[in-house]
């Protein structure tokens, strides 16, 4: 099959690496598969074997989710929005995919609707049109009016096959986080959570005996980073390794590095998850890759959920892992070193946990279920 998914990362890079991770297994398969990304590069992330197509990029005015800037620092015109939206339905012509995945929309990135919409009513033109689908993490953002949800069911209606839920249904369904109407719910598919492999131990054992604070991709998280450099301070026999993430994280490191804290700091890192399997504890927030590292390498936890901007689905999935051994979460309103200090001592003294239970094997689910509904095509 040529498989053809369409994702923009506006803040973290949570959606490109998820996004990633379906196309990686999709490459395994022995499919044809190119990600047409439409957030700035991560390099960071693991392509491999992956054809990245790079739109003109675009991310959000930090939590504002309406008000999109280009590569400039810009607001966005519709000059280039349009260049965006002529570069994607080329990608589509040019592959002529037997499958479209549409990651996150239309339950989100509303702002970007034309293009979407510009790109689905492409396939549907399309000599022989493409299996359609929509890829959704475990939890959404819920719809501040209800016209939002019914917004999202009529296109749903019109264009889409079926929406690949990348949650384990055991743990958490879709309408713990949105209004499931019946005709959404014929074209739900749970896959299981989409996660690469568990990384295992470090061949260097990098992280052992740490406090591992990271928090994404993204130029996000300075209150967390701001309260670790002091909490380093407070647990002086417990060594703080600080991971930051973004374009800017060179000039980030230098303006936390004036706080003279014991904690180490350096850029985010591509062995980031073999090192959790070695750290004594992880602070982070609560994305969505985030919860599934945690949760395959068992490592004692601390989430501060990111809830900027009225952002709720990180509260949402914190609070569902909450009850399990050695996770606490400490919200951003109650953040100061004092308290991450005892959120972590209690997450250490925590018994173990381990990851049974869930499932993990979502990428390959989806493959399969895009082969199922392709009817074998390529």
């Amino acid at each position: 099959m040529k498989v053809l998914i369409a994702v923009t990362h506006l803040l973290g890079t949570g959606h490109l690496s998820r996004a990633l991770t379906l196309a990686r297994a999709f490459s395994a398969a022995g499919h044809q598969v190119q990600v047409a990304s439409g957030g700035f590069p991560a390099p960071q992330l693991n392509a491999e074997g992956v054809e990245v197509i790079q739109l003109p990029p675009l991310r959000s005015d930090g939590v504002d989710f309406t008000r999109l800037l280009d590569a400039d620092g810009s607001l966005a015109g519709e000059a280039y929005l349009t260049r965006r939206k002529d570069a994607l339905c080329a990608a589509l012509h040019r592959l002529q995919p037997d499958v479209l995945i549409t990651e996150l929309y239309p339950f989100g990135r509303r702002s970007l609707r034309q293009e979407f919409l510009a790109l689905l009513e492409a396939a549907a033109a399309l000599p022989r049109r493409p299996v359609i689908l929509s890829s959704i993490r475990d939890i959404l953002a819920p719809p501040s009016k209800p016209e939002k949800a019914e917004k999202a069911d009529a296109v749903i209606a019109r264009h889409y096959d079926a929406v690949l839920v990348h949650s384990d249904p055991a743990a958490t369904r879709l309408e713990a986080s949105w209004p499931v109407s019946p005709m959404l719910a014929g074209r739900l598919r749970y896959t299981g959570y989409v996660a690469p492999p568990a990384a295992g131990p470090h061949p260097k054992l990098a992280g052992r005996g740490e406090v591992l604070v990271s928090a994404g991709g993204g130029s996000v998280g300075t209150p967390l980073y701001r309260a670790a450099l002091e909490a380093a301070r407070q647990m002086p026999d417990t060594p703080w390794r600080l991971l930051v993430g973004g374009s800017d994280a060179g000039a980030r490191i230098a303006e936390f590095a004036k706080a003279g804290s014991p904690a180490l700091l350096e850029p985010a890192r591509k062995d980031f998850r073999q090192m959790l399997s070695h750290a004594a504890a992880s602070v982070s927030m609560c994305g969505y890759n985030t919860a599934l590292d945690l949760l395959q390498a068992g490592t004692p936890a601390v989430l501060i959920p990111f809830d900027a901007g009225n952002e709720t689905e990180q509260g949402l999935r914190a609070a569902s892992l909450a009850p399990l051994n050695g996770m606490e979460v400490v919200k951003t309103a109650d953040l100061t070193p004092e308290a991450l200090c005892a959120a972590v001592k209690a997450a250490m003294q925590g018994p173990p946990r381990l990851a049974g239970g869930f499932r993990f094997d979502g990428a390959a689910r989806s493959v399969e279920i895009a082969a199922e509904l392709a009817g074998g095509r390529g």
